[in-house]
């Protein structure tokens, strides 16, 4: 049995996102010097904002806010995904980096995802058989 989800704090995808962020500032902390205000900038931006906006969404208390706040994480995490791949394009990024990397995004994209249907369905819609 799961347990309840009484703040933010409690959702998996909120915890795992902000263990991402943190993986991503340590990654940027790498990226050449002259990426700071570019690159680095903008990675950490967009890895900030998938568990902020969960936050976000979850005190609005109405199930279609809630879900477009998701959305908006979502939105966010693909725009990080794609800089990562603008990264290993560049040689910022080994390979093998880029691909462990990826897994966590494909996670949080899962999760996201399952948590963005489970807000637009119907409270009372009958679970599949």
């Amino acid at each position: 049995m799961s347990k309840p989800i009484n703040t933010f704090r409690d959702l998996i995808a909120w915890q795992k996102a902000m263990a991402f962020v943190t993986e991503i500032y340590r990654i940027t902390r790498t990226l050449p010097k002259e990426e700071t205000y570019g690159m680095a900038s903008q990675m950490r931006r967009a890895a900030v904002s998938i568990p902020s906006n969960l936050a976000e969404g979850h005190a609005h208390r109405s199930r279609t806010e809630y879900g477009r706040f998701v959305q908006i994480s979502i939105g966010s995490l693909h725009e990080l995904d794609t800089q990562l791949e603008i990264a290993v394009n560049l040689g910022y990024l080994t390979p093998s980096s880029y691909a462990e990397l990826q897994e966590k995004v494909r996670e949080l994209e899962r999760m996201l995802t399952s948590l963005h249907q489970k807000l637009i369905r119907p409270p009372d819609f009958p679970k599949a058989q």
